[in-house]
């Protein structure tokens, strides 16, 4: 490692202590690092610029920010959440069982934690409190369900893990169907047993009419993530075509099919969704310009032979990376960890025969537990602040629920079959209707 790499990362190091912005940090320690180098700084501008605006996959990223704002906004959120109770709010428990399904249904429509948590959180804390729930534990129910958001698609992490890794967008939303099923479910049993420990109360069964009414006025909410699904797995639209789809169609619902969607409302969603898309494109850019510093002094490939120094074999490197990951999850933001990682463990993977579709879902779910886990887990913050519980609290209750979002994580790292059957069915039907597959299948 060079002289002008050390003195980067330590300036890096120094950005993040002071809390300066991690994008920014790395645009600054990037810059510093071409210029002790010799190298002309204005590359910088280049990079972010060349990379940023000539890729068409990035696009889907606003779009579904766009699609979850005006979700949220609307009375979308209500029609899930009530469609929800109709299904699920008998059973024991019957809430938890709601904040759950009704998680993984909205994370059909946005691909966002927290979207979930700050749309869905308020009103599922507020029903679970007037049930007699405990607030700890409501709290830790809606930060842990949240997690399905950015695994089930479509996934704005995956996007970016896509972009990042050059993984096919489609192929790793097929992949992360399955485990955000099985994720839910997990977490729906860990219900079952805490609502049966604590005598929870079941929710009312709803009559025959009224199961009828509300399942058929959540329809046009429940249609979003088939009619996005569905046009990816058939072809018919890119990821990127896909967030547009979705943007479009939760528009036009919020307007004609709910009437909830207000001008000036419209404007904070154009507010917002800039804000966000903004950020998100800020960390972006930063992590090429970080990547074109780390491929100059060749740290990738240190790196991997530092890693298969001792990782030798796909199971021991993949046990090494969600070591790594978790731990750090706990202190650093998801974002973060996609973008100065990628870049030095994909090559890896690759030299390993590892799947990166399969990388890629193990990866993104990881670093999204990593939302729920002290000191500084996004997710906790947000429900604390919606719930206005005590964080330790929430911590005690949420920590179960992370070993449950564990065992899930080594079922998908150790069984990779379990999330590539689906992709690999898609990959083919496609090569068949090219009349290019061969015998011996995938």
């Amino acid at each position: 490692m060079s002289h002008a790499m050390m003195i980067s990362l330590g300036l890096l190091v120094v950005c993040f202590l002071i809390r300066m912005p991690i994008a920014i940090g790395m645009i600054i320690s990037s810059t510093l690092y071409l210029a002790v180098k010799g190298m002309d700084p204005s590359v910088v501008v280049e990079i972010f610029t060349s990379k940023m605006y000539n890729n068409f996959i990035l696009l889907a990223v606003p779009l579904f920010i766009f699609a979850a704002n005006i979700m949220n906004s609307s009375k979308v959120t209500d029609k899930i959440f009530d469609f929800s109770k109709v299904l699920v709010g008998r059973w024991k428990g019957g809430l938890g069982h709601v904040n759950v399904i009704a998680s993984l249904i909205f994370s059909g429509m946005t691909g966002s934690a927290v979207a979930d948590a700050s749309g869905l959180g308020i009103m599922e804390i507020e029903a679970m409190r007037k049930e007699g729930y405990d607030d700890g534990f409501s709290a830790a129910i809606t930060a842990g369900s949240a997690v399905i958001g950015p695994i089930f698609p479509p996934s704005i992490p995956l996007v970016i893990y896509g972009v990042i890794a050059g993984a096919s967008i489609g192929n790793l939303f097929l992949a992360g169907m399955v485990p955000g099923i099985i994720l839910a479910l997990a977490l729906c049993i860990y219900v079952c047993y805490i609502a049966n420990k604590r005598n929870y109360p079941s929710g009312r069964k709803y009559a025959g009419m009224e199961f009828i009414k509300m399942t058929v006025s959540a329809v046009p909410a429940l249609l979003t993530p088939i009619i996005l699904l569905m046009g990816i797995y058939t072809g018919i639209m890119t990821a990127t075509e896909a967030g547009a789809v979705a943007a479009l169609y939760a528009l036009l619902i919020s307007i004609f099919a709910y009437r909830s969607m207000t001008l000036p409302e419209f404007i904070q969603v154009l507010k917002n969704t800039v804000k966000s898309t903004g950020q998100i494109g800020i960390m972006l850019g930063a992590a090429y310009v970080f990547s074109y510093v780390i491929a100059v002094e060749n740290l990738p490939s240190l790196a991997g032979n530092l890693i298969l120094s001792f990782a030798t074999t796909k199971v021991t490197f993949l046990i090494f990376v969600n070591i790594i990951l978790f731990i750090l999850g706990m202190l650093l933001d998801s974002a973060v960890l996609q973008l100065v990682l990628l870049p030095i463990l994909c090559p890896i993977a690759q030299s390993l025969g590892i799947d990166m579709v399969h990388f890629g879902v193990v990866f993104t779910l990881n670093t999204m537990i990593g939302l729920c886990t002290p000191p500084f887990g996004m997710l906790l913050f947000i429900v604390t602040g919606i719930s206005g519980e005590k964080m330790n609290t929430i911590i005690k209750e949420v920590m179960p629920m992370v070993l449950v979002m564990v065992l899930v994580l080594i079922l998908v790292t150790f069984v990779p079959d379990v999330i590539k059957f689906l992709y690999l069915f898609h990959c083919c039907i496609n090569i068949n209707r090219r009349g290019i597959c061969n015998r011996r299948g995938f």
